[in-house]
């Protein structure tokens, strides 16, 4: 027992560092956040008014926001699926080939590596831009003149720099999910060709049971991801127009550093962190669940 007790003492004091480093970075600045969000700082005075919950009060009530809330769970729904079933279909493309499976591989994980700047940057100049770009080729060249960039219309706008983040990010999913099929046991694949399963019941009854986990991982992430999204759509558009692209994290930069309402940027900023939470939660209580089985 006093062995047992011994070590546990031993365990912890080696623990020490780390739990102190994460209590330093971690939960000071979430609780220094939470408590401004309950003030009317605005970033500079010394100064600070208590208001309490009037910060959240207001943000409900402020049609902006609730724009960026919809942006959001608009840009989460994109995500979970559009990469999602791009980067599957590759993964198993890929999955077949033997020669040049890491060539293809590292030619995906390409635009992921490259910094969100350079990425933005190739999209406004060759893509989105009406003089120097595709869209102004189409204009110019072909006399399409009703063809405008994505990114300038408020209708359009979301949904062309999701797809500048899409492209950057699912060559990532393409890498996970190769590298989790290859794990596949070679005896139940052997089976169900045995049995006369064809590609798609192969895919349905053999490789998806066997990365589920995976997949649910990266869904979780994504999701999480979604509530935090920021730099892309600051890099092309800014929020705009017409906050057509405002996100929760744009959202709170523009408090923060255009209006100087630090109190309701960091309001924001907790309400995303606790839509993060609870996807965190509910991940969580599902592995659980599944290893009591």
């Amino acid at each position: 027992m006093k062995n047992k007790t011994k070590q546990a003492i031993q365990n912890y004091l080696l623990l020490t560092p780390a739990l102190f480093l994460s209590l330093c970075l971690m939960l000071v600045p979430a609780v220094s956040t939470i408590f401004t969000s309950l003030t009317d700082w605005n970033g500079i005075s010394d100064s600070m008014t208590w208001v309490g919950v009037e910060n959240y009060i207001s943000l409900f009530g402020n049609s902006t926001f609730k724009k960026a809330l919809g942006n959001t769970v608009r840009w989460m729904l994109m995500y979970v699926s559009i990469p999602v079933l791009i980067a599957m279909i590759a993964s198993i493309c890929i999955l077949r080939r033997r020669r040049s499976r890491t060539a293809f591989q590292v030619m995906f994980l390409l635009p992921y590596v490259i910094a969100p700047i350079a990425n933005a940057l190739i999209w406004l100049n060759m893509i989105y831009s009406p003089v120097t770009g595709l869209f102004g080729f189409l204009n110019e060249t072909l006399g399409w003149k009703s063809v405008v960039s994505p990114i300038t219309d408020s209708a359009t706008a979301l949904g062309g720099v999701a797809a500048v983040d899409i492209w950057h990010y699912w060559g990532y999913l393409v890498v996970i999910f190769a590298a989790a099929l290859r794990q596949t046991p070679q005896d139940q694949m052997e089976a169900a060709v045995m049995d006369g399963c064809n590609g798609v019941q192969l895919f349905r009854y053999v490789y998806f049971p066997s990365i589920l986990p995976t997949f649910k991982l990266m869904i979780v992430m994504i999701v999480i991801q979604s509530f935090l999204q920021f730099d892309y759509v600051y890099l092309l558009t800014k929020g705009g127009p017409a906050h057509a692209t405002e996100m929760l994290g744009t959202l709170t930069y523009s408090f923060a550093f255009n209006t100087f309402q630090f109190g309701k940027a960091a309001a924001v900023a907790v309400i995303m962190s606790l839509l993060g939470l609870v996807v965190s939660v509910i991940y969580a209580r599902m592995i659980r669940s599944e290893s009591q089985r």
